[in-house]
């Protein structure tokens, strides 16, 4: 391409065949993983010595959702933090075992030091949206439960989380769902529990209308486009297009409208070479603009999941998480 030359402004991608998957007759995916799932380990003289402990605790039977709990190893004497953590995967791949975000969880509980509750929400096109906002409700629910409860909650929770300093993250898909888990939040009497903040990292949104990054990196090795309007078009309510309510945050604005200022203060990190960098922008100024303290970190040499593949990405990520869940200011 000469330097006056338009960017290329199509793709030949074949999406289901990036994504490893089919989709069957009846409307479910055949899934076939590059990522390996992992067990929970929650025996602390396991060698090497783990820097976090885990195990799974079911969230809906009915449903058939779990959530991967996950503390430090070993606990630090004071009152945990906690994490309700939601993993990014277009909404259609990946579980909270999936090895990526177990790694993830466990550093970041390890690393704060948090609890991290890593909700295995239900995937779409089986459980189109909003099926993994109801999940998330669910896991609020849960969390109130814990807290109401003492004799009957989860030791680990019982033992070590301090219901007055909680927070919901999301990556990528799971960004999307803690911010909609948020806006829910809103109309829930979720005491004893508050939670303090919301923690979007690399959030998925788009709309019908391409903007500059989608265009620019529209061949992305991560998300490039083909496959991005797949997963929107397999987890978005049937007949609906990216102009949807859970897709455009611009779209959101208008729905939720003054809502949206009540929400706690967030945390969106993004970076420069990720398709979906505009629309993140997009929602940091919709978020100022109705009065919410926003920490915002777009670095541009990034990409989409870039803390997957490199350390010290991982590590910004995780010091910048850390410095946002110490300052505690208004709450839900």
């Amino acid at each position: 391409m000469t330097e006056s030359s338009p960017p290329k402004r199509n793709s030949t991608i074949d999406p289901y065949r990036f994504l490893k998957i089919k989709l069957n007759p009846d409307g479910s995916l055949t899934r076939n993983p590059i990522v390996p799932t992992v067990p929970p380990s929650s025996d602390p003289t396991n060698s090497p010595p783990q820097p976090s402990l885990s195990k799974d605790i079911t969230l809906n039977v009915a449903a058939k959702t779990s959530i991967r709990l996950f503390i430090p190893h070993p606990p630090p004497p004071a009152k945990l933090p906690l994490i309700l953590y939601f993993h990014g995967g277009g909404f259609i791949l990946y579980h909270s075992s999936s090895l990526i975000f177990h790694h993830s969880c466990s550093e970041l509980a390890a690393q704060i030091p948090a609890a991290v509750a890593s909700i295995d929400y239900r995937l779409s096109p089986e459980h189109r949206l909003p099926a993994a906002y109801d999940d998330a409700v669910d896991s609020l629910l849960w969390l109130k439960s814990q807290a109401e409860n003492p004799t009957e909650s989860d030791p680990w929770i019982r033992n070590h989380v301090d219901f007055d300093n909680c927070f919901v993250m999301g990556n990528s898909a799971g960004a999307n769902i803690a911010y909609f888990a948020g806006l829910r939040a809103l109309d829930i009497d979720l005491s004893p529990i508050k939670i303090r903040g919301l923690i979007l990292n690399s959030i998925f949104f788009s709309g019908v209308q391409r903007t500059e990054s989608e265009l620019r990196l529209i061949n992305d090795r991560i998300v490039p486009l083909p496959v991005s309007d797949l997963m929107w078009s397999l987890c978005l309510p049937e007949g609906a297009d990216r102009d949807h309510v859970y897709c455009n945050p611009t779209v959101a604005d208008r729905v939720y409208g003054e809502k949206i200022g009540r929400l706690p203060r967030c945390f969106v990190n993004g970076y420069g070479g990720d398709p979906l960098v505009d629309k993140q922008k997009e929602l940091v100024k919709i978020l100022k603009a109705r009065g919410v303290h926003v920490v915002s970190w777009f670095c541009e040499d990034g990409y989409h999941a870039v803390e997957i593949f490199d350390g010290s990405k991982a590590r910004d990520l995780v010091d910048n998480v850390k410095k946002f869940v110490a300052t505690r200011q208004s709450s839900l």
